[in-house]
């Protein structure tokens, strides 16, 4: 008897699973015709000759790939990139968990500063760029109406205070919506494990990092994957905050890729770029899946 039922099991949710399988086609629908065909397009045109108006597309083989892997702009662009990946990983990270760690409290103010906070991810990151530039203009900025002389800077000027400053707004914008993430994450954690950790003497600062952080582990992969696919995508804010310079200080991949396409006219090299960011960002999507052990799946409070 005891055969048939566990045999049975395994074939009940087998059934199950088949059974609810056609809840997945409108996902697998959006996902090929918003995902799939527009990536294997822009692959096409990588190998086309095209200024992006003419209504004949050329075939131009592996020529584009050919000029865009040998110029001298590309690895200065894709070190941009990392650069401007890292850093703003290095601030955000930090920020993010430790504003999630305090709002996850059952304070009502917390609550109210959560929303507060969150207000800089509903806004355009084009209207950011433009209310920054204005506060950081020398002349009429916000440095020289409070008449602060330390703020009188050349902010998107200099090479070093340019690429400061995109990488503080960047982090501005973007923390709030780590922090939520690190919220959820801390109010999964039992308060068991508080409770034990207190009847052992373990103060604040012993359990944060002997519990919440080691409890963070996938969502910090999470987090952290988020950051760096998304900041391969980071083009509005510095083209309209610096348009990549001074010089080409801040000329990112995707900027470098705008204007190739849209300013030279050369859709070929610019989707050349194109599918280097998104092979990019799935090695690194890769890399870092791996940092969640083999089966990223199970809970991160097993064997707690």
């Amino acid at each position: 008897m005891s055969a048939v039922t566990t045999t049975s099991r395994p074939a009940a949710r087998a059934g199950r699973g088949g059974s609810l399988g056609w809840l997945a086609v409108p996902a697998l629908v959006v996902f090929i015709g918003f995902g799939v065909i527009p990536l294997l397009g822009v692959l096409f045109l990588s190998f086309s000759s095209w200024d992006g108006l003419s209504p004949t597309i050329g075939f131009a083989g592996v020529a584009n790939w050919g000029a865009v892997l040998a110029d001298p702009q590309l690895p200065h662009a894709l070190w941009v990139t990392f650069l401007v990946m890292a850093l703003s990983w290095a601030v955000q990270t930090p920020a993010s968990i430790l504003m999630g760690v305090f709002l996850a409290g059952q304070q009502r103010y917390r609550a109210v500063l959560s929303v507060f906070y969150f207000i800089p991810l509903l806004l355009s990151s084009a209207a950011l760029a433009i209310t920054y530039k204005a506060l950081l203009d020398p002349n009429f900025g916000l440095g020289a109406g409070l008449q602060i002389r330390l703020l009188v800077q050349d902010w998107l000027g200099d090479p070093v205070l340019a690429f400061g400053v995109v990488i503080f707004v960047v982090s501005w914008q973007f923390i709030p919506f780590h922090s939520l993430i690190y919220q959820g994450g801390v109010r999964q954690i039992p308060r068991s494990m508080y409770e034990a950790a207190e009847l052992d003497g373990a103060g604040r600062v012993r359990k944060f990092f002997s519990i919440t952080l080691p409890q963070l582990k996938y969502t910090i992969i999470t987090s952290s994957t988020l950051m760096v696919v998304g900041s391969l995508t980071f083009f509005d804010l510095i083209f309209v905050l610096t348009a990549g310079g001074p010089g080409d200080t801040t000329r990112v991949l995707a900027l470098d890729m705008y204007k190739r396409g849209f300013q030279a006219n050369l859709m070929g090299p610019a989707s050349v770029i194109a599918v280097i960011l998104v092979l990019v960002g799935l090695v690194l999507a890769l890399l870092l899946r791996r940092l969640g052990g083999r089966d990223a799946s199970h809970s991160q409070l097993e064997g707690a």
